[in-house]
């Protein structure tokens, strides 16, 4: 028997990966993020399958179920969105597991970060502008940021963020990022990336505040901050270019 930690990518139903819906089809019981993963995601689990969304659900719960799959002898499906390994809460479900003695496995998803930069149409590392992406979050209800990791320290790199669970704290990430990357600084705000309502809002750190506000958004949302998001005048990648040379490209002329 085998726990299968599942990420079901941002929301759409066909960026899963192959292998994630083949353990979906073919799991006799299912536990699934219902508040982050769509119920048409969970829908070709086999006839008769126990499919239990876990929204609800405690810790304890949770495990409750994958010990009584156990005691069955059944696989289980656990679908989570995104990639499990970006916030997906799988740490402590897993060091469960390990003192249990039930085995599981993880299968990577889409990041909803990578989903929205396509959705976007942006390559988050242009060339000579940002070379670097930063995944972080601020600290609100949610366990507190470890020192060294705090929106002021991270933004002196200058780097492009995607600062996920936060928000509700645009005024905070404002007051902190403005004086490192300018009040100017192109922010986007994505909601929902990947789902019918999808809806991206553009703004920068002196303005995305009040305009988020407007919009009524209050959850299922990254921030982007970086000065790539508009970069049009930025050079071409050496990849292509007809100097550089590598292993399967001799040099032109």
């Amino acid at each position: 028997m085998t726990v299968h930690f599942i990420g079901a990518g941002p929301g759409a139903p066909d960026l899963i990966t192959v292998r994630g819906l083949k353990l979906i089809q073919s799991c006799p019981v299912c536990l699934y993020a219902g508040s982050l993963v769509p119920v048409e995601m969970v829908a070709e689990v086999p006839e008769n399958a126990r499919v239990v969304d876990t929204s609800s659900l405690t810790l304890d719960e949770i495990i409750a179920e994958f010990e009584k799959a156990h005691a069955e002898g059944k696989d289980v499906a656990r679908v989570h969105s995104g990639d499990p390994s970006i916030y997906g809460a799988v740490a402590e479900q897993m060091r469960r597991l390990d003192a249990l003695g039930i085995h599981y496995d993880v299968t990577p998803g889409v990041p909803a970060f990578s989903a929205a930069a396509a959705a976007l149409k942006k390559e988050l590392t242009v060339p000579e502008v940002c070379q670097t992406i930063i995944l972080t979050r601020s600290s609100i209800k949610s366990s507190s940021m470890p020192e060294g990791e705090d929106l002021a320290t991270l933004g002196k790199s200058g780097a492009t963020l995607v600062i996920h669970l936060s928000i509700r704290n645009l005024v905070h990430i404002e007051t902190e990022l403005s004086p490192l990357y300018g009040a100017d600084c192109p922010v986007i705000v994505a909601y929902r990336v990947g789902w019918p309502d999808e809806q991206f809002i553009h703004g920068t750190l002196a303005d995305i505040a009040g305009k988020v506000k407007m919009s009524g958004l209050d959850r299922s949302a990254m921030i982007f901050v970086g000065r790539g998001l508009a970069a049009d005048t930025f050079r071409d990648s050496a990849l292509y270019h007809k100097g550089h040379t590598h292993s399967l490209r001799k040099p032109s002329g």
